[in-house]
């Protein structure tokens, strides 16, 4: 797995797999007991060559259960 030890130093591709995991957790989060967003994001996170400290999961999935969908990687991790 790669990785990177700020957001700044993610390629675009890195990104752009994160954006798709992300996406994907959102897509079926809602409405799913507590944990579950996180749980599954790292679950889709195993699947990528990308990884993530638990500061960044823990951000992400926050941002997913807040937002209800349309949360940009880009914007989260900056």
């Amino acid at each position: 797995m790669t990785t990177s030890s700020s957001p700044s130093s993610r390629t675009p591709e890195e990104i752009e797999a994160l954006q798709a995991v992300v996406d994907r957790v959102s897509s079926y989060q809602d409405g799913a007991p507590e944990g579950t967003v996180e749980k599954e994001l790292r679950s889709a996170l195993g699947e990528t060559d990308v990884s993530l400290d638990e500061k960044e999961i823990t951000a992400l999935a926050e941002a997913i259960e807040a937002e209800h969908g349309a949360v940009q990687v880009s914007e989260i991790l900056a």
